[in-house]
């Protein structure tokens, strides 16, 4: 295939990347890529420990996908062998690792929600049990002589766990070479992770080296930072918006983010051209209110179409503009005489996924009835004859609340 030209595959390459470790080495990789019309290896691997993918997740895999436009090859490795040595990075304490059951159903649903993203027909999916699954124990010593444990804590999260007191296991140690031996059974060319993955992936250039290869880049994507402005995008933190979530929720939630984040998330999570980036910049921050519209209507638009998109947006001027009960809102009805706890009348209209976060919101003051707020987590309803109400959970979710008849 014709490649773009070299400096034009770097406008892309670089947008949003916090670092490229060389840059210089990925210019010169780019450019006999170019001579030779010969597509480089750009590897990615995947955690399948984590099924449901968010927001943050999609800012590598839409680098990813950027790779693939520019006509390289996709390598999606699916860790379901280093899964069960259990990552450490990033933690406070060694991750458990997973059953095979559990990997295998994980990773199905995570290819699900990420082939959303890349070019599926485009992209090799590997599962790195294939090769490392194969090594006796001798080959294991033969790796583990590549590192010193000097290098192993120079890592940041080893090295604070070390000087905590904290106990560190030594199969962590495995993880990073085993991702490393990846790089190294692959042949990559760039290998992709967020900003927290540079010391693994600097040790798959080592590992590479040892072996007689040309050392991959390391490209590293920023964590991207949630709805609350603060922190990186977790479930654990409740700051995430999920890439399956309905249209009305993805739309309320990115218009939910502080002003200071539209610019970041314009970069890292829409496909507006690079050449336009600055004129949102300077957009966000000259009208941030209707900016921030545009953005929630590009990313919705990109996970559910332009018409769910469209809807979603008429939907949140009707219901929290507008304060309207939405035509769609559910109806649940209940027999006459029977008292009913609202913890279980919001469980059944599915707006929350569990007692606890119907409790949380409830002490927030973001549950009404009839635009009543609800303060009691016990309260009641005694329905009679006739009784009906509006149930407001959140900003956005509606139900209308019943007797049968």
């Amino acid at each position: 295939m014709s490649f773009l030209p070299v400096d034009e595959q770097l406008d892309v390459i670089k947008r949003g990347t916090v670092e490229i470790v060389p840059e210089d080495e990925l210019v010169e990789k780019l450019k006999h890529s170019k001579k030779k019309d010969q597509p480089l290896k750009i590897k990615l691997g995947c955690d399948p420990t984590r099924p449901d993918l968010h927001l943050g997740h999609s800012v590598i895999l839409r680098k990813l996908r950027q790779f693939q436009d520019l006509g390289h090859e996709a390598i999606l490795i699916i860790g379901d062998f280093t899964a069960l040595i259990g990552d450490p990075t990033g933690q406070n304490e060694t991750r458990p690792p997973l059953s095979r059951e559990e990997i295998r159903e994980n990773a199905s649903t995570y290819l699900d929600q990420a082939t959303q993203i890349l070019d599926e027909s485009q992209t090799s999916i590997v599962y790195n049990s294939e090769w490392l699954g194969t090594m006796g124990f001798e080959d294991v010593i033969k790796l583990s002589s590549k590192l010193t444990v000097a290098q192993m804590i120079e890592r940041d999260d080893f090295s604070k766990r070390y000087n905590n007191n904290e106990p560190i296991s030594l199969h962590e140690f495995l993880y990073p070479l085993a991702q490393g031996q990846d790089s190294v059974h692959l042949h990559s060319d760039v290998e992709l992770g967020g900003t927290d993955q540079k010391f693994n992936l600097l040790v798959g250039r080592q590992l590479q080296k040892d072996d007689g290869q040309e050392p991959q880049i390391a490209l590293m994507m920023p964590l991207l930072v949630g709805t609350d402005g603060t922190k990186k995008m977790s479930k654990s933190y409740d700051n995430y918006i999920g890439i399956t979530e309905p249209a009305n929720d993805m739309y309320g939630k990115v218009l939910s983010i502080p002003d200071d984040l539209i610019y970041p998330w314009f970069e890292l999570l829409t496909d507006i051209p690079v050449d336009e980036l600055p004129g949102y910049q300077r957009k966000a921050q000259a009208d941030p209110r209707n900016t921030k519209h545009e953005l929630a209507l590009t990313i919705t638009r990109m996970y559910h179409g332009k018409e769910q998109a469209e809807a979603a947006r008429t939907h949140f001027e009707q219901t929290v503009i507008g304060n309207a009960v939405p035509d769609d809102a559910p109806t649940l009805r209940y027999e006459a005489g029977t008292e009913v706890r609202l913890l279980d009348i919001v469980s059944e209209a599915g707006f929350t996924s569990s007692n606890g976060e119907t409790k949380r919101l409830i002490k927030q003051g973001g549950i009404s009835v009839n635009d009543e707020k609800i303060s009691d987590k016990g309260y009641r309803v005694t329905f009679g004859e006739d009784t009906e109400f509006t149930l407001k959970v959140g900003k956005r979710n509606y139900a209308i609340v019943k007797s049968k008849q």
